[in-house]
């Protein structure tokens, strides 16, 4: 069965260097992270290589195709756009190399929302980029500010989903929600994958409902890895205490969740979650992912093999759902 993976990242060293500033502000124990032992640093050797020894780490564990995203977090309004085009280009030639292996996500200039419209086109139009993965907020503000409507315009016209990603959350939430009487290194992971980066993440998505964005834009489609970022298992709740008559939306969270946002495990391969989200959500807005490199794609054939599933939901998950969302050749 072919396998299709949606979360797997890769890392260009100038736009690394450039958003390092603002990571090390928000993350106080940000180069501890990556001591030898710690949780998602057995891999970190393969973020840079998008070529044979990734491709050989995917065919020992059974991956067909990995849509490649690369990680751009709190990049400068100054060098953004030059920086982007870079990137992207970099991994146009990877796909193009490989074809049938990779697919790719294109990195947007954030900060420069009307240089991020023109760039998503250019990947999408011109280098065959299948959507766009966004990590977090650009300069402290979620998406729905009308300043980002260029990227929301350009993203629904062109077809093509948006992969809301975490990031690590604003310094005064980061200090206050997870810092205070803890150690640097736990504080580190609790603000980020531990718990917070998640929860930040969720909130991003729920303003953008409240916010109407999915009201403007009725066929805009979200990605959400990490089996939702929390959201179906509290969508009861949301619509329990945030009714249309309050909302004044056309549409409940559950219905925005159905009609708009796929989710992935993001390699956190448990069954429970997967019954719970098969039952919740359907089948048909659920892609295989892993995390890659920060998680290993070891479990991705066994989690789905595993599974309750009937043969033919497997492989909605494995690729159906992910070919019918960007427009994959099977």
């Amino acid at each position: 069965m072919r396998i299709v993976t949606l979360e797997e990242h890769w890392t260009d060293p100038a736009i690394a260097a450039a958003g390092a500033p603002t990571v090390a502000e928000l993350v106080p124990a940000n180069a501890e992270l990556f001591a030898p032992g710690n949780p998602y640093t057995e891999r970190l050797q393969l973020l840079r290589d998008i070529g044979d020894a990734r491709i050989a780490d995917m065919d020992r564990n059974g991956i067909t195709t990995q849509v490649l995203s690369c990680l751009n977090m709190f990049l400068p309004a100054d060098v953004a756009p030059a920086l982007t085009r870079t990137a992207n280009d970099t991994a146009a030639r990877a796909v193009r190399e490989h074809p049938s292996r990779f697919a790719a996500f294109a990195t947007l200039p954030t900060a420069v929302p009307e240089a991020a419209g023109d760039e998503l086109r250019r990947c999408v139009g011109e280098l065959g980029f299948v959507g766009t993965m966004i990590l977090g907020r650009t300069d402290g503000e979620f998406l729905d500010e009308a300043r980002f409507d260029p990227i929301l315009r350009a993203a629904d016209a062109l077809n093509v989903p948006i992969y809301l990603h975490p990031a690590p959350p604003p310094l005064a939430v980061g200090e206050s929600d997870y810092g205070r009487g803890l150690s640097p290194v736990v504080s580190s992971f609790f603000r980020l994958a531990g718990w917070g980066w998640h929860q930040e993440t969720a909130v991003h998505f729920l303003h953008l409902v409240l916010a109407g964005v999915l009201d403007r834009y009725p066929g805009l489609q979200f990605v959400l890895g990490h089996w939702g970022e929390f959201i179906p298992f509290y969508l009861d709740r949301l619509d329990e205490a945030m009714p249309r008559h309050l909302t004044k939306l056309d549409r409940t969270f559950r219905e925005y969740f159905r009609d708009n946002v796929f989710i992935t495990p993001s390699g956190m391969f448990n069954q429970a979650q997967l019954r719970y989200c098969v039952e919740t959500v359907g089948v048909d807005r659920i892609i295989d992912s892993v995390d890659f490199p920060m998680l290993g794609n070891e479990g991705a054939v066994a989690f789905l093999a595993d599974s309750y599933l009937s043969e033919e939901d497997r492989a909605k998950i494995a690729h159906g759902n992910a070919d019918k969302l960007l427009g994959l050749a099977s």
